[in-house]
């Protein structure tokens, strides 16, 4: 049995009422780890909804003063280094693993915890990485990323760097009937500029339009999106076309509602640094819809164009049209359509939360033999 801690971010709380797609990840694997026997920690912002401690599902929730995102990235660091402070004080028991996604703690941990510390890597690496050669492990969620921790540190070092990908936040048990799912295009994430909305957008109204498009997600700058006025130029371009604005869905069964009924799953970000793992696309396969994602190289490895769903060159001046002409495609071959979301479904199994729980669990053992050894 292993003693598990995991420190979560500054601005987000746990379990994810504000969303937050590694929040919402730690949340069930830490469920998950304690149902296969495991004592879990997790560590995370406060909440005016939720208690300080908590004993839930098998896992003891500590929750530390926490801040709304601020604009600046300055103010982050600082906002994170003061959260950090305060969520290291809460380590007094002895763990075997501490798991962090925050900026600070794999450097303010104790000598002891930084030969137990893996440190989650959700986003492409800047320099940060060479200031964590005493953690035990760099798990990344996606080869680009691997790719990219790598790069940033010795050679020496690079045994430190474990690639396990992002689970299904949910087991999907129910079947799908693929006749009841409706004329619907999805988008559900950010409403930001790097998603590439607009692309969405004008592509969608190059199409017949047999379908509604529906964009689900936070707009506001706190909760990771580009504000009001970009949202407001997002309904400008829409103009009279069949286009949705809904309010972001947190809860997972409504979230997975809007799943199963829709028939494509868009997701065209434009991020060539920011977009690392897109657990979006992920949740929408695991429903049968079929995703139509750009040409970004972390969607590559659980997204095979023509064989469980469609890439498009998000960098072609053609991108546009691409697009409409996937779009338009899907809509109207119902063969292929469903050819593709059948062979989606396989994400059930290769992204379940009980086959990635195990490969972490796998690494966590691993790092424990180590540190008896040394």
């Amino acid at each position: 049995m292993l003693r598990i801690a995991i420190i979560q971010g500054a601005f987000l709380p746990v379990p994810p009422l504000q969303g937050g797609a590694v929040e919402k990840m730690w949340f069930s694997l830490g469920k998950e780890f304690a149902r296969q026997g495991h004592t879990v920690t997790h560590i995370s912002r406060d909440h005016e909804n939720l208690p300080d401690s908590e004993f839930t599902d098998g896992v003891h929730y500590l929750r530390v003063q926490g801040y709304k995102t601020p604009k600046s990235g300055l103010a982050l660091k600082g906002y994170d280094l003061l959260y950090t402070l305060n969520a290291r004080k809460l380590l007094s028991a002895d763990f075997d693993i501490v798991v962090t996604n925050t900026f600070w703690a794999p450097i303010l941990l104790s000598a002891k915890y930084q030969r137990a510390c893996m440190v989650d890597v959700q986003r492409m690496p800047k320099r940060q990485m060479r200031l964590y050669n005493q953690v035990a492990r760099l798990r990344a969620n996606s080869t680009p990323v691997a790719h990219a921790i790598r790069k940033g540190i010795s050679s020496s070092s690079h045994d430190k760097v474990v690639l396990i990908p992002n689970p299904l936040p949910f087991t999907p048990v129910q079947l799908i009937d693929f006749t009841a799912k409706k004329p619907i295009i999805l988008y559900a994430g950010r409403i930001h500029i790097e998603k590439g909305l607009d692309l969405l957008i004008k592509a969608f109204k190059k199409t017949s339009q047999q379908y509604r498009l529906q964009i689900v997600g936070p707009w506001e700058i706190s909760a990771g999106g580009s504000g009001r006025q970009y949202l407001d130029s997002l309904r400008e371009l829409a103009e009279n076309a069949d286009i949705e604005f809904i309010e972001p869905v947190y809860d997972m069964q409504a979230l997975n509602k809007l799943y199963i009924d829709a028939s494509l799953f868009v997701y065209p970000s434009v991020a060539e640094q920011g977009e690392t793992f897109g657990l979006a696309p992920l949740e929408a396969m695991a429903w049968g819809c079929v995703p139509i994602v750009s040409n970004l190289a972390c969607f590559h490895d659980f997204i095979k164009d023509g064989e469980n769903g469609l890439v498009f060159d998000h960098r072609s001046p053609m991108a546009i049209s691409q697009l409409a002409r996937h779009i338009s495609v899907l809509q109207q071959n119902n063969l292929l359509r469903n050819k593709l979301a059948n062979s989606a479904l396989s994400v059930r199994k290769s992204h379940s939360m009980t086959h990635v729980a195990g490969l972490f669990l796998e690494e966590f053992h691993r790092i424990s033999t180590e540190k008896k050894k040394n």
